[in-house]
């Protein structure tokens, strides 16, 4: 028993020494980032201002299900998810090196040793077993080689993690935003098919008349060319549609249910909140993609650590306790017991500075990914403030689309009048009903992209993790 105490107390030992690190004190660089943002569409910074959930943000209930359709079935996140899976293994892997590995043991050695070689007139054969515990080349951690190595694969879990969040917040934005393209091209096939049946009827009238002689050839050639041009933009917007649909599907995972279909108006779905104004640029440092680097930035640091440790000495311990005997049913009577301990110590002395330039790779691979990590912070303020120039603008121009439509269809309004009445002409009235038309799609276009941009905006923020509800 005693060589099994000395063996554990080893073990002890290697634990209690396992304090001494190399890694560099991590030091976070500052992000390069302006205290507000650049654009005109941003509020001065507000303290305490926050992103909320997504869920609070989309605030249709049948997109917001859409969303969490997505979420549990696309297969981009279920990768997303397999992958913590396998960091989260191979940081424990990782984790179980500071530990001594003990494993059971039970052997036979049988051998025959001719006449000749034995010395004997006969063969001899022998005969040995052995049970026990024991654990082989186990490090003792005496510079934090081994501790640095798990701390850079629990950096690389954490970025895993934080890639995953990315992964899902762009999902959010990417789902809402084709739910809301597929609103938009229903409301797109619903208007032409109203022109279409528009036309159709203008035609019949023009017909009339041309039959009466009141209309000329030219007219009712006018009026065929606009239910032919009608005709097109149905089937190209029910090609849009079936797109749109098979989009949504790939990414929720399984065909749309009816239930779940967005309204055949854009202006029917409940619209997404616009984001906390008063937010501040630091609020990019949260983004997944930007913690993400940071992870990997830690990584690197830690794998300083161990490349540094590599200049010193390494202790290595195997040992084993148990029984042996030369008949099975001796093994555990007393006067059996055998044991072994073989520490061994490794100095590297010469390695033509293989050692050293290790080292100095680690080190180049930290400076690399700090310039990742200040790149990853600048593009993510660069996506923001489009993101709040293009908002600004939109906003604009869903104004001035509806001031046009309207008036485009008093316009067309007054021209249809017009030309029952025999005053203009019909090329008159063909020009005011396609004016009206193009406004009124265009109208269709300028909502979706500014749902869009307020989309978009609260995914280039990062989105509200911290205040995720249960």
């Amino acid at each position: 028993m005693r060589a099994l105490t000395r063996v554990l107390a080893a073990a002890c030992l290697a634990a209690a020494l396992a304090g001494c690190s190399l890694v560099p004190k991590h030091v976070q660089p500052a992000p390069p980032l302006p205290a507000d943002w650049t654009s005109g569409g941003g509020a001065p910074s507000q303290a305490n201002a926050t992103l909320p959930d997504w869920r609070l943000v989309i605030t249709d209930e049948p997109m917001r299900r859409v969303v969490e359709l997505a979420l549990e079935g696309n297969r981009d996140l279920r990768v997303a998810v397999l992958k913590i899976e396998k960091a989260q293994a191979q940081y424990q892997i990782q984790r179980a090196d500071l530990l001594p590995k003990i494993d059971a043991t039970a052997g036979a050695n049988m051998q025959r040793t001719p006449a000749p070689l034995s010395g004997k007139t006969v063969a001899v054969t022998s005969r040995a077993y052995s049970v026990g515990l024991g654990f082989s080349a186990f490090e003792l951690d005496l510079f934090g080689r081994v501790q640095s190595l798990k701390d850079a694969a629990l950096e690389q879990f954490l970025a895993t993690e934080e890639s995953r969040k990315s992964v899902e917040l762009s999902l959010v934005a990417e789902v809402a935003t084709a739910y809301l393209t597929l609103a938009a091209d229903r409301e797109h096939l619903a208007l032409a098919r109203e022109i279409l049946e528009t036309e159709q009827a203008s035609h019949e009238v023009v017909q009339s008349r041309f039959d009466f002689g009141v209309a000329n050839e030219l007219d009712l050639s006018r009026a065929q060319t606009t239910v032919d041009t009608a005709r097109v933009q149905v089937a190209r917007y029910q090609a849009l549609v079936t797109a749109d649909e098979n989009m949504l599907a790939v990414l929720v995972g399984q065909p749309l249910a009816p239930e779940f279909a967005p309204a055949k108006s854009l202006a029917e779905v409940a619209p997404v909140s616009p984001v906390p104004v008063g937010l501040p640029s630091e609020v990019l440092t949260r983004r997944p993609d930007v913690q993400a680097a940071e992870h990997q930035l830690k990584a690197a640091n830690a794998d300083i650590g161990a490349a540094r440790a590599r200049h010193f000495p390494s202790i290595s311990l195997t040992g084993s306790y148990g029984t042996a005997s030369n008949e099975v049913d001796n093994l555990f009577k007393s006067g059996t017991v055998a044991w072994s301990f073989v520490p061994q110590i490794t100095l590297p002395i010469f390695n033509a500075g293989a050692i050293s330039a290790g080292v100095k790779a680690a080190e180049a691979e930290r400076n690399i990914l700090v310039a990742q990590y200040e790149k990853a912070v600048q593009t993510a303020f660069r996506e923001v403030s489009d993101a709040l120039a293009q908002g600004a603008s939109l906003a604009a121009q869903v104004q001035a689309q509806t001031s046009l439509t309207t008036a485009t269809a008093k316009s067309y309004e007054l021209s249809t009048l017009r030309y029952e009445a025999g005053v203009d002409s019909f090329l008159s009235k063909l020009d005011a009903q396609r004016s009206h038309a193009a406004s009124r799609q265009e109208l269709i276009a300028a909502r979706l992209g500014r749902q869009a941009n307020m989309l978009t905006l609260y995914k280039t923020l990062g989105g509200g993790w911290s205040e995720r509800p249960e």
